[in-house]
């Protein structure tokens, strides 16, 4: 509960909006939606026990074109409430009996999240200790004749300089573990999830002991050797079932699935083929939402406080021609509207990791100052407009694809320029696009 209390108790539903808004414009009822959900399970928590179980998520259908913000609101969420998130696609999922991927996979892998999640947080913790225990395996090899003693002079210095870098580029030999897979495994493991493989699987140590790791000695820079170290070093020092079990809270607690291209799994009334298929999908989906039990390795998970927000375009379906039962467990839908000229203006100037920001920075590991013009900035606001009103709407992303275009020659040649500076101008963005938007077919082929 403590660490609920940290995580939720300042988030309130227009704070929660106020830092979404640093990375996504507009869609302001979306924001209040997710805001409401997440400030509803801190409601939740504070609640008699005898209560909580009955209180279930308001799950969400965002409804909207590509590259309009629904799953960068989703993920930034998750960051946000420190919480496990994952995005899937609806359309990965086969009904039970045909083949391909189980609904249940999905909770299998939020709580693989999880696990990744609380696994990085503990590491954090102990790191302080493990980098003491790396110091002195890596010092011990560097400098064998001085004994690694806290009340040692010499040594507590070497290790100063150790931490400093001062030896990144030296080399040293250390043992490291590589896994030893069995070679039937591949047979064995057929039936596991794909992606799974024997050194990740939580089995029991004695079936683990029977094939043990193998160790070698290798050579490696200092820098390099650290890297490898510390994250051995910290496990030793986490305990495996208070890490399973805090990943399973918290993946119970405040997990988020987020499930793409929804309006995919619509089915015709009475259809044949992959209409049955579709509410093949709604129906085993059915219960993940409702609140069930799914086995995973790390033991069984209920679903019944996971946030699902599903989210689709939904131009040949409504989220009413789902399944009447998994409507009513999405009982929010929310309309994100298309951007325009006025929106991508905001996204180049006034978002936390703009596109505008994130090339400058690859042009400052250059050297190079890259500066856009205020007339060149609505310049490629407008051309990203235009490309989605002759082409494919892509949202925000065609941003991506007409950046890149005005970019490509600079990027090929800055590391050969003698230059301290790059202006990039309205002028540079029209020579650099308009060609391409005048001509529609090759503006297909290119943007």
């Amino acid at each position: 509960m403590g660490k609920k209390e940290k995580d939720y108790s300042s988030l309130t539903p227009k704070h929660i909006v106020k830092e979404l808004s640093r990375y996504i414009i507009g869609q302001d009822e979306a924001k209040r939606m997710v805001a409401i959900a997440i400030r509803n399970r801190w409601r939740r928590l504070r609640v008699p026990d005898d209560f909580q179980k009955e209180i279930t998520p308001n799950n969400i259908i965002m409804i909207g074109p590509t590259g309009v913000g629904k799953t960068e609101i989703a993920r930034r969420l998750a960051q946000l409430i420190n919480a496990p998130f994952i995005k899937v696609e609806a359309t990965k999922y086969t009904e039970v009996g045909y083949v391909g991927r189980n609904v249940e996979s999905m909770i299998r892998d939020l709580m693989e999240a999880s696990i990744s999640l609380v696994r990085r947080e503990m590491m954090e913790e102990v790191k302080i200790k493990a980098e003491k225990d790396v110091a002195k395996i890596i010092l011990s090899e560097l400098y064998p004749h001085i004994p690694p003693d806290e009340s040692n002079e010499s040594y507590i210095r070497l290790r100063e300089m150790l931490f400093d870098g001062k030896f990144d580029d030296r080399e040293v030999e250390i043992e490291v573990e590589e896994a030893s897979t069995p070679p039937m495994f591949g047979v064995i493991g057929a039936g596991f999830e794909p992606g799974i493989d024997f050194e990740s699987l939580d089995l029991p140590e004695p079936i683990k002991n029977l094939f043990p790791k193998k160790r070698k000695r290798k050579t490696l820079k200092v820098s390099d050797a650290r890297k490898v170290l510390i994250e051995r070093e910290a496990e030793k020092y986490i305990d495996r079932e208070k890490l399973k079990e805090e990943a399973r809270e918290r993946a119970e607690e405040s997990g988020i699935v987020f499930i793409d291209e929804f309006d995919k799994i619509v089915g015709s009334e009475g259809g044949h083929g992959p209409d049955v298929s579709r509410s093949g999908v709604q129906r085993d989906l059915l219960p993940i939402v409702e609140g069930t039990t799914v086995a995973t390795k790390y033991g069984p998970i209920k679903t019944d406080h996971i946030l699902f927000i599903a989210a689709g375009a939904f131009t040949q379906h409504s989220p009413s021609d789902l399944i009447p039962e998994l409507q009513g467990r999405f009982p929010i839908r929310v309309e994100l509207s298309s951007l325009g000229e006025k929106e991508f203006y905001r996204i180049l100037t006034e978002t936390e990791s703009s596109l505008l920001k994130q090339y400058k920075a690859l042009f400052q590991a250059e050297g190079v100052e890259l500066e856009f013009t205020d007339g060149a900035i609505k310049k490629i606001a407008h051309y990203a407009h235009v490309a989605n009103e002759m082409m494919e709407d892509l949202g925000a992303r065609r941003l991506h694809t007409v950046m890149a275009k005005i970019l490509e020659d600079y990027l090929f040649e800055v590391p050969d320029i003698d230059r301290e500076k790059i202006t990039i101008t309205a002028r540079t963005v029209d020579t650099k696009l308009s060609k391409f938007i005048e001509n529609e077919d090759l503006s297909r082929y290119i943007l």
